[in-house]
């Protein structure tokens, strides 16, 4: 048994129920839960979540506002590298879980704790999140996983929560499983466990589409970061919301996967993510301007495992933080705007980026009479270029190519 747990705590069932179940079962002697508001809306209210902790048996309970946090440190890391995991998922859950790991390990040092403690399941991601990201911040830890041992149903839970006067709100019949957090939401559970099924519109709260009409919106960047939008200077974390409520009005921001998690199985989730897609389709069209080409080629190819990296829990990692010096360095000459058009329901189209420093060149590019390429000079560049593809076919190419199938 240890002497004191710091728990990750969000005030919902399966968290609160873990208090007094380490409790019992003399898993620790003490429980301190930190609840880390990262722009989750069940969060709005943090006397509430003191109260039920407290009430579960918590010696305290801290909550800590991270939302700009998150907003400058974590979702800037993720819109300069373009982040979206197997090409499609901005890395929603993925992304908050080191800024909650961060201040679990402050407050066990706060509170001399000996482990931190989490209430993730044995079939997820953010168990591994969660671990992996203590070891590498705080290796003398131990984390302990509740949910993961003690083998009740959410029935069973409930049943617990009830017996011991905890003030949950949840009932035994779940029919969605919802994180959610500045950057966005992602829902599982219910209906969409079954690939086949049409995503119900019933969980979905940031897309819903409220307008007809199109908009078209500007986002401007500097150094690769999103500084305004129509012109309006505002911290990332406004800038966000912003672009959550243009798109989302409009029912931009769905994406229905089959997903590979770490652990090896394949799942099916939704998520909503309509501020964080925006962002990264308008800084993707405005690094196809202002990056070289073997670099712009160079950063795609790492974007990926970038992607992966986060996603699997190596947030505090050498080869992500590696990475991220490159990513950064990168983006000293993606700076500029980039307008957005949001048509109902749910298209997002990039229709005109522009920048100082853009290596898009009209007097090469054009075809008018502002021309200034020098046609001339291809000529021999072209036959140097196929030197290589020619010498081959006059010694090698049609005497020795496979022969067509019948």
């Amino acid at each position: 048994m240890v002497k004191r747990v710091v728990l990750a705590y969000s005030g919902g069932l399966d968290t609160s129920v873990a208090v007094r179940w380490l409790l019992e079962n003399k898993q620790a002697a003490e429980v301190v839960c930190v609840a880390v508001d990262v722009g989750q809306s069940d969060i709005s209210d943090p006397d509430v979540l003191r109260d039920r902790a407290l009430a579960a048996g918590a010696l305290d309970c801290v909550v800590v506002d991270a939302r700009h946090e998150m907003a400058n440190e974590f979702c800037s890391s993720a819109i300069v590298a373009n982040a979206r995991y197997e090409g499609k998922y901005p890395l929603v859950s993925a992304l908050s879980r080191p800024v909650i790991v961060r201040h679990l390990v402050d407050q066990a040092r706060r509170f001399d704790a000996d482990a931190v403690g989490h209430g993730c399941t044995g079939k997820g991601n953010d168990q591994v999140r969660f671990e992996v990201g203590t070891h590498a911040l705080a290796p003398d830890l131990k984390v302990l996983a509740p949910a993961r041992n003690w083998g009740m149903t959410r029935a069973d839970s409930v049943d617990y929560a009830h017996k011991w006067n905890i003030p949950i709100t949840a009932t035994k019949e779940k029919i969605y499983s919802i994180d959610e957090n500045l950057w966005g939401r992602a829902i599982e559970c219910g209906e969409i466990e079954d690939p086949w099924n049409e995503p119900p519109s019933e969980p979905y709260t940031l897309t819903r589409q409220t307008t007809s009409d199109t908009a078209e919106t500007v986002i401007s960047f500097e150094n690769g970061l999103p500084v305004a939008v129509d012109g309006v200077t505002m911290p990332l974390f406004d800038i966000i919301g912003a672009m959550n409520v243009i798109a989302g009005a409009r029912g931009a921001g769905r994406l229905d996967m089959v997903e590979n998690r770490r652990v090896g199985i394949k799942s099916r989730e939704v998520y909503e993510c309509p501020g964080a897609l925006s962002i990264i389709t308008a800084h993707s069209a405005l690094e196809d301007l202002c990056l070289e080409r073997d670099l712009a080629r160079e950063k795609q190819r790492l974007e990926i495992r970038w992607a992966e990296l986060v996603y699997d829990g190596m947030w505090f990692s050498p080869l992500k933080e590696a990475l991220d010096a490159f990513m950064n360095e990168t983006q000293r000459a993606v700076s500029g705007d980039v307008r957005i058009r949001f048509d109902a329901p749910g298209l997002m189209t990039v229709v005109g980026r522009r920048s100082d420093l853009a290596l898009y060149d009209h007097g090469l590019a054009t075809y008018d009479a502002a021309d200034t390429f020098q046609h001339a000079d291809s000529e021999g560049f072209v036959k140097i270029y196929g030197l290589g593809v020619k010498t081959w076919a006059a010694r090698q190419g049609a005497q020795h190519s496979t022969p067509p199938r019948p």
